[in-house]
């Protein structure tokens, strides 16, 4: 009988595991409702998986998130987990947090991860865009023991906000020229002071103890879009870790290689000559706390 048993549970173990799955999660976070959804790639029955987080922009959704970013093909071909939380109508990224914790948040996904899913707490990664962009980069300033390495899309670091970055750490920030939204250049948005793109990739450059000097790598318009592309990489080649800025010439505020969610006159174009989310994955899987 206890054989017929085995047989059963591992057939279903299997079964259940060829297929992905994506669902939605709830928890309660200082007694506040909050909700994710969760995919587990194919065929991931046996070992500890990666864990990629997710966040979508202002006044967006999970939904939205994995449509415009979707790791998911990639995820079934090497085998990680994607979360995309959801916010309450925008991440609390700044001091006035208005009684939404999003740090603890983040912090009770990865331990539903590790314990639930089995993902590797030593290979959790943080990217998003916009609004959620400025969310990973608060996550890896104030997270930073349990995050491996982020990738910002379409927003840098807010100044002044109570925090800063306080441990190395590999990161990508990529950001339009021509963004709309939040300038790649910096300034004053939305009440308060962010840095430019090439002033967030030298703060993390000294603070991972990179060369100086970046190489520089030109990638132009074969999409024919009428974007290119620049890349500038910071190395420390003692701990391989790496700050890399793509700056997207005419690009707007816009997921790299994603779909046009809305009007180029709204929020810009977006580039084919770049796809984010294989740049992004590439770039994580090298690393590990």
């Amino acid at each position: 009988m206890k054989y017929i048993f085995v047989l059963l549970f591992t057939f279903f173990a299997m079964h259940t595991f060829a297929q992905s799955r994506q669902w939605r999660e709830d928890m309660q976070v200082d007694g506040i409702e909050r909700a994710y959804i969760t995919y587990i790639p194919a065929n991931a029955a046996g070992g500890k998986m990666p864990l990629v987080i997710s966040l979508h922009g202002g006044f967006a959704s999970p939904k939205g998130q994995f449509h415009l970013a979707d790791f998911r093909p990639l995820a079934d071909r090497d085998k990680f987990i994607v979360v995309c939380p959801a916010s309450r109508r925008l991440w609390h990224d700044g001091k006035d947090n208005k009684g939404i914790d999003d740090i603890k948040f983040i912090s009770q996904i990865i331990d539903v991860m590790v314990k639930k899913y089995n993902a590797d707490e030593s290979r959790v990664y943080v990217t998003g865009i916009s609004n959620g962009g400025f969310m990973t980069s608060r996550l890896a300033c104030q997270l930073h023991d349990r995050i491996a390495a982020i990738a910002v899309v379409a927003a840098t670091l807010d100044r002044d906000e109570g925090y800063v970055p306080e441990k190395p750490m590999p990161v990508i920030y990529m950001h339009g020229t021509a963004d709309p939204v939040i300038p790649e250049k910096g300034g004053k948005k939305f009440g308060r002071w962010i840095y430019s793109q090439d002033e967030v990739l030298s703060i993390w450059a000294k603070l991972d103890k990179c060369s100086a000097t970046p190489a520089i790598t030109e990638i132009p318009d074969k999409a024919g879009d009428g974007t290119s592309v620049v890349k500038k990489e910071y190395i420390n080649h003692e701990t391989g870790y790496k700050v890399i800025g793509y700056t997207i010439v005419n690009g707007g505020h816009t997921w790299p290689g994603g779909w046009q969610y809305m009007p180029k006159f709204i929020v810009g174009k977006t580039t084919h000559n770049l796809n984010a989310c294989e740049v992004i994955w590439d770039f994580f899987k090298q690393y590990k706390l």
